[in-house]
């Protein structure tokens, strides 16, 4: 019997010591586990990025949808120029605005999403989007499928301000909005300015679009120009068509309605033909806006973009055209 108690006694002995130990080293990993999280908050505060996984409703055209109080990996199908004013660079976009003219030099590791309007699923899927922004509507129901899918209807903003402070709202980027919207301002304020002191306040502009055997004409938030003419600069369409064009935004004019249409100074876009071809065209060259040199010839490439940043680049760029035109 004592041998037993003896033999109880001497297991206790070496059981306890070793259960105290693993006590020890669990306490120990906790604190290191706490001391790791901790050392992550801190990276994760040093760096401006979120490891959160808070979440907000929004009103779209799809009715209420969640999406992350602070996305991480954006999917930007549209929207591309605003979200970089706003200091975001989306892990995805189309190759069309990927190429985008006023900022394509300064875009590295954005994967092409695919053809513009088409996105790939497969493309996109590979990017673990945790939001995607559109503006196409028809591809909602595959986009909303990978991850949370904001749609703004194209035209539905009007104009940089509109733009801007939507995307600074949805974004959790107000103050950026609100920092990059006063820098504009002052821009603009100083470009209409200069063109206010070189062309008449009553002169008509007209943004138009060579396609050849059809030409087109623009409103004021249609790319081509008419930001930067209309909304930026102040300036107005021809009488007669105005109230037409800023309602419908856009028009096909045949060949005998392009006088209605044209305005005291041109701004045209075509990939194809010069300002010396449209003066040597019988109808062209029959214009006042043409026959003045009134006429601004720039390639798609460049006026096509409407977003913030490519609205600044055309009124500067305009603004030095205007201002140099010699009578």
């Amino acid at each position: 019997m004592h041998l037993q108690q003896d033999n109880i006694k001497k297991k206790i002995g070496l059981v306890f010591p070793a259960l105290l130990a693993l006590i020890l080293l669990l306490s120990a990993c906790g604190e290191t586990t706490t001391a790791l999280d901790r050392k992550k908050e801190e990276v994760t505060e040093n760096t401006g990025t979120t490891t959160d996984n808070k979440v907000k409703m929004i009103t779209t055209v799809n009715g209420e949808i969640e999406i992350p109080v602070n996305p991480q990996r954006i999917v930007a199908e549209d929207y591309l120029g605003s979200l970089i004013a706003l200091d975001i660079i989306p892990v995805g976009a189309p190759e069309l605005t990927i190429n985008n003219y006023y900022f394509k030099d300064g875009l590295t590791g954005v994967s092409d999403t695919g053809v513009y309007g088409k996105p790939s699923v497969e493309n996109i899927l590979a990017l673990s989007p945790d939001l995607i922004i559109t503006g196409n509507g028809d591809n909602y129901e595959k986009l909303s499928k990978i991850a949370p899918t904001v749609v703004i209807p194209y035209g539905d903003l009007k104009g940089v301000h509109e733009e801007l402070t939507y995307f600074g709202n949805l974004l959790n980027k107000q103050e950026e909005a609100k920092a990059w919207l006063l820098d504009y301002d002052a821009k603009i304020s100083d470009a209409k300015a200069k063109v206010d002191a070189a062309i008449a306040d009553d002169a008509s502009f007209s943004i138009l679009e060579d396609g050849g055997k059809s030409t087109w004409v623009y409103g004021d938030n249609f790319g081509r120009g008419g930001q930067p003419i209309y909304q930026a600069l102040g300036r107005k369409p021809p009488n007669k068509i105005a109230d037409e064009i800023m309602e419908k935004q856009w028009a096909e004019l045949s060949e005998e309605m392009i006088e209605s249409y044209a305005g005291d100074y041109i701004i045209m876009t075509s990939n194809n033909r010069t300002v010396e071809d449209f003066k040597a065209d019988p109808v062209w060259g029959s214009l006042p806006a043409v026959k003045n040199n009134h006429l601004y010839v720039w390639p798609e490439e460049r006026s096509w973009y409407y977003d913030p940043i490519a609205v600044l680049a055309q009124v500067e760029e305009l603004t030095t055209w205007l201002t140099n035109l010699k009578e």
